[in-house]
């Protein structure tokens, strides 16, 4: 792995615009989630710098929240001291992509398709993946696809995949609650695998909250490994920092 986690998630899931600011890197993320609207730390930054920072999150119209990752413990302090708490603690799970390449894929079980169908469309709308985040999809910049599951003739489920450097990492994978339990999620992965393999990757790797146990243990039980971790913490609207 030639990149650094940072890199691979804003690669593979971009904000819509960054604008440095001080020693904070501001995201503008259209609504889009956290993870493209979160402000986080170039370098040691001082009660002014978070303080500039949120003003410029709340002229975007964005909640004030800042990714933590190893190495940001005195900024992690420092925003709890404001009165900010934590939110999503995110796993990222990596292996080998020959690692997942061992088994083929059963038939008419997962599809590769770029752009998304209605129903990838539809289901990610099921699971709250809605226009905003179909945009930051969009946005990603690199080699990529969507990845349609089926279960019983039926459509099932679908995810997003993209590179960046040699990395492939999974997004927005969702599947039905009518077809969980099946084995979807590890052929989806395995899925994803294949794809990035014929993409040259030599990394695979995915992202989940530390509160999702069934993903958590998917990743586990197919042999990935814990590569890293990053968390939120966010000030509630109303609130003035402390």
């Amino acid at each position: 792995m030639s990149v650094t986690w940072p890199d691979v998630v804003e690669g593979t899931w971009p904000s819509a615009q960054r604008q440095k600011l001080g020693p904070f890197l501001v995201r503008q993320g259209l609504g889009g989630g956290s993870r493209v609207s979160a402000a986080n730390a170039l370098g040691p930054a001082s009660d002014e710098d978070i303080a500039a920072a949120e003003v410029a999150m709340q002229a975007l119209g964005q909640k004030r929240i800042f990714c933590l990752w190893s190495g940001d413990e005195a900024l992690d302090t420092q925003l709890e001291g404001r009165g900010y708490s934590v939110l999503d603690p995110v796993n990222i799970y990596t292996c080998p992509v020959g690692h997942l390449t061992d088994l083929p894929l059963p038939r008419v079980t997962v599809f590769s398709i770029w752009e998304p169908l209605a129903i990838m469309r539809e289901i990610w709308a099921e699971g709250g993946i809605g226009p905003e985040r179909l945009a930051v999809m969009e946005r990603a910049p690199g080699p990529k696809t969507g990845l349609l599951l089926r279960y019983s003739d039926q459509p099932a489920g679908t995810g997003f995949v993209a590179m960046h450097g040699d990395v492939a990492m999974v997004h927005a994978l969702e599947i039905l609650p009518a077809h969980r339990r099946q084995g979807l999620g590890q052929w989806a992965m395995r899925a994803a695998a294949l794809w990035a393999q014929d993409q040259g990757a030599g990394t695979l790797s995915v992202i989940c909250t530390k509160a999702n146990a069934g993903a958590n243990g998917l990743y586990r039980a197919l042999g990935m490994e814990l590569a890293g971790e990053y968390h939120y913490r966010q000030l509630a609207e109303g609130e003035n920092p402390k």
